[in-house]
């Protein structure tokens, strides 16, 4: 290949990577806010466990409520928290 065919090539790829870019960057984004809600809720979760013997609100570590702040995030916390309460 000589300079003319590598430049064209290089070209071409970075036209490909823009395009893939634009073509994913909205799943990407919901992806990143819904992996920062999940570390968020998963916190809030670890907070309480750490203050459960100085407030009295405790909240297991089990398959449910994992599941429940892991799509809900801080907001499966506070459903959690409230259902807890009510019960």
């Amino acid at each position: 290949m000589d300079l003319s065919q590598k430049i064209i090539a290089a070209v071409l790829a970075g036209f490909f990577i823009i395009a893939l870019l634009r073509v994913f960057s909205a799943p990407l984004r919901v992806a990143l806010r819904l992996l920062v809600n999940t570390l968020l809720g998963f916190l809030a979760l670890w907070v309480v466990q750490l203050t459960a013997g100085f407030t009295g609100i405790a909240l297991g570590m089990n398959l449910w409520n994992a599941l429940v702040v892991g799509v809900l995030g801080v907001p499966g916390f506070v459903l959690l928290l409230l259902v807890q309460w009510v019960l």
